[in-house]
């Protein structure tokens, strides 16, 4: 049963996968797409300007497609700032696996705490429970949320509707913008 349970997993992930891979956007197009999102983030909430301002990096995926019926994956392209300044380009793909129905849309960001998260993040041994660990935003949310283990995720929905409980995570990817 757990085999059976692996191959559907990976199946799932990399249909996702193949269809997200397809279509990259360009640089400019994602980097507007995330300050667009990060907007949106601080009229939900303003106090998450304070994160924005003391954080040591953080990364925005403005859109992350999301799908499931018993077994789902999410994806998504982001960008990736480094005290302020633009530093390279994130994918997250996501796989869960149990009751689940539903599409959705939904825009992320993390912030990392300091220098070694970032570095973890950009190594891509960084992965976590989304459902465990993401935090919605809303009004005064921000204000009250804590570093977990270095970062600090905040998700907005977009549109679509997901009823889930499921076990997952969300795996990353990152590459540096060339000079």
């Amino acid at each position: 049963m757990h085999t059976r349970i692996n191959q559907i997993f990976w199946a799932a992930l990399a249909i996702l996968l193949l269809s997200g891979c397809a279509s990259v956007p360009s640089e400019d197009r994602i980097v507007r797409e995330a300050e667009v999102a990060l907007v949106r983030f601080l009229e939900k909430d303003p106090d998450l300007q304070r994160w924005l301002d003391n954080a040591y990096g953080y990364a925005v995926f403005p859109e992350i497609n999301k799908g499931g019926l018993g077994v789902g994956g999410a994806f998504g392209h982001g960008i990736v700032y480094e005290q302020g300044a633009l530093i390279g380009r994130a994918s997250v793909s996501q796989a869960t696996i149990g009751a689940q129905i539903g599409v959705q849309a939904f825009s992320q960001v993390i912030f990392f705490k300091d220098e070694p998260a970032l570095r973890t993040f950009q190594r891509g041994n960084f992965e976590f429970s989304a459902q465990a660990t993401a935090v919605a935003a809303a009004s005064g949310v921000a204000s009250t949320t804590n570093y977990e283990g270095g970062v600090a995720v905040f998700i907005s929905t977009r549109s679509g509707l997901m009823a889930e409980a499921t076990v997952g995570g969300q795996k990353f990817s990152y590459s540096a913008f060339m000079p």
